[in-house]
């Protein structure tokens, strides 16, 4: 059976380049809001988080209707430590949108997103972005994306893909570059004559794979994937198969079943081939397994997600402010808030350590990292972070380590100080080609030399490199590497900072706190100026006397603190120190925090 009344298709692209704004588009022109309805920009990055940042962090899934054709849309993230929710879902779909931004072209995710539709055997529908931009290039980004796509080893026919040139922001599309389009019409066509209608034989018992996985405290755990034969209906007993573990088979019951209606989850009495649904009343399922008819036991085979690359320990937190500011502050509740994640994030791996206090939390990246911190503590959460790190192998008995490609589009006056600081981060220099007046400069660098390089990346080209990574692979350890060569301002005792004392600790370094911020003994306070950890007392006070009043204090200016967000701190951090996040504060600490014991501590290392 072929279901010509349906498509099913994902939007990918890399970071930025539009994929959100298009989808937008799609649902306008697809008829999903009533003319009246006020929408809201990106009305698919529904997380706040999101929305504060401007990516997407999660694929979610939508559906459009043109000419009486449904069109399931998958809009994916572009962001490379949220890889995983991009390969789970290709499996849902017959051929993707592979968004590409008419000035800069293809980027690090656009290949490893790409990569992955093709080996899948994908149709690519080539769309490039942003034409009505003044630097907007099309053709030459037109030939780079062929160029990538014979890099992948694509077949003839996706080397033959239509492209469609587009502006979703103005909600328009056309065949040529010179032809301004009116609406989104010949990307509709594009899709329904291009896609392949999904097939498959709804006489045969079900077979449906789970790609995603949503919660809901009505009716608990909700999953959702596409029907790759048969037919389901609520009450309808399945079983539950795993194609990568060796799991025992479980019987269940599907209790409601949805088909997705534009933004909205619709209650339907039967699905068949092709569809994508929801189904909940299976408690325990999870991505990957396979819902097949009762005594039918045949998973669908699944991609086998990329390994992390990098690792935190996340303990419950054991400062003195501890329990101040949070809902949850247990080893119990922070266990099961962690393995609640791998419910529904496939790329993330929890192990537990020799103490319960404290869990080995592996993900793709310090940005998937801290997204999973900056979610759990909104929640109500209170933790310590460790210092990110990243994962060594051993293949064929060497010792490896990952390597990520990084492509900066950097001014010309400042290639100099980024291939110097790339150069001691042990970073390989692959590509350097001028671009637009600007250099493009692509390495091959170890994860852990772009730990806490951002910042310095943006202080070297004042604020004008683009910088974006990928990972590439596992190679040979590329031996020791340079780390902070500043040292920590540490508060000395406990109380709560005066304007008299940040005026005597600022000579030592830059602070990162204010008059009034409660401290304690052991919280870093400040950058210092040079090598090893100083001391400082903060809560210091002027001794009043007959001819010394405390007023006078006013008279001290404070040179402005540097605000540390959650990204800067864990960049920060030495292995020495760690990350205490609670609901209303983010507070760096030495892990001894007495300072005697730190001393000891430091003179046995020496």
């Amino acid at each position: 059976m072929i279901r010509n009344d349906l498509r099913n298709v994902a939007i990918i692209a890399h970071v930025d380049h539009g994929k959100t704004t298009l989808v937008d588009g799609l649902l306008k022109q697809g008829g999903v809001f009533r003319d009246n309805q006020e929408v809201a920009d990106r009305v698919m990055d529904s997380n706040d988080l999101e929305r504060e940042r401007g990516i997407t962090i999660l694929a979610k899934n939508t559906a459009a209707e043109y000419k009486g054709i449904k069109i399931n849309i998958v809009d994916t993230p572009g962001h490379a430590d949220f890889g995983g929710e991009v390969e789970r879902v290709l499996k849902m779909v017959n051929g993707v949108v592979l968004l590409v931004d008419a000035f800069e072209g293809p980027m690090p995710q656009t290949r490893f997103v790409l990569e992955k539709a093709l080996e899948l055997g994908h149709r690519v529908i080539i769309v490039i972005n942003k034409i009505d931009r003044p630097d907007a290039r099309a053709d030459e980004v037109y030939d780079e994306v062929l160029e990538l796509l014979l890099e992948l080893n694509a077949t003839d026919e996706q080397l033959n893909s239509p492209v469609v040139y587009c502006s979703a922001r103005a909600g328009t599309a056309s065949l040529s570059p010179d032809v301004p389009g009116t609406d989104l019409k010949p990307l509709f066509e594009t899709i329904i004559d291009y896609i392949p209608a999904p097939e498959g034989d709804d006489t045969l018992p079900l077979q449906m794979l789970v790609s995603s996985i949503d919660y809901n405290d009505y009716v608990g755990r909700i999953a959702i994937g596409r029907i790759e034969r048969g037919v389901v209906k609520p009450g309808m007993d399945v079983s539950v198969c795993d194609y990568h573990r060796a799991v025992p088979t479980y019987r269940s019951k599907i209790v409601n079943l949805y088909k997705i209606e534009g933004l909205k989850r619709v209650p339907v009495q039967e699905a068949s081939v092709g569809d994508i649904v929801c189904i909940s009343g299976i408690e325990s399922v999870t991505i990957g397994e396979t819902i097949c008819a009762l005594g039918v036991d045949e998973p669908v085979p699944f991609v086998k997600i990329s390994d992390p690359t990098v690792e935190m320990t996340f303990s419950i937190n054991d400062s003195p402010f501890a329990g101040r500011d949070g809902k949850f502050v247990t080893s119990r509740q922070l266990r099961e808030r962690l393995f609640r994640e791998l419910l529904k994030d496939v790329s993330l791996r929890v192990n537990e350590t020799d103490s319960t206090d404290s869990f080995r939390v592996c993900g793709r990246g310090e940005m998937h990292l801290s997204i999973l911190i900056e979610t759990m503590r909104r929640e109500g959460y209170e933790f310590q972070v460790s210092t990110p790190k990243v994962l060594y192998k051993e293949i064929d008995g060497v010792k490896c380590e990952p390597i990520e490609r990084l492509i900066a589009d950097v001014p010309e006056d400042s290639v100099g100080a980024v291939m110097m600081k790339i150069g001691s981060r042990r970073g390989e220099l692959v590509h350097m080609n001028p671009f637009n007046s600007r250099m493009r400069l692509e390495f091959l660098v170890p994860s852990r030399g772009l730990f806490g390089y951002k910042s310095e990346f943006l202080t070297d080209t004042r604020g004008e490199g683009v910088m974006n990574t990928v990972f590439h692979d596992y190679e040979p350890y590329k031996g020791d590497m340079a780390t902070r060569q500043t040292g920590s301002l540490v508060a000395f005792e406990t109380g709560e900072a005066v304007t008299y004392g940040l005026y005597n600790a600022q000579e030592r370094g830059e602070l990162f706190i204010g008059p009034g911020t409660p401290v304690y003994e052991g919280m870093i306070v400040g950058e210092a100026a040079k090598t090893g950890d100083i001391a400082v007392n903060v809560c210091k006070k002027k001794h009043v006397s007959n001819m010394r009043s405390s007023g006078s204090d006013e008279a001290l200016r404070l040179v402005p603190f540097r605000i540390m967000s959650l990204e800067k701190s864990l960049e920060f951090m030495k292995d020495d120190e760690l990350l205490e996040v609670t609901p209303k504060n983010i507070r760096l600490r030495k892990r001894i925090l007495n300072t005697a014991l730190r001393l000891k501590a430091d003179n046995k290392k020496d």
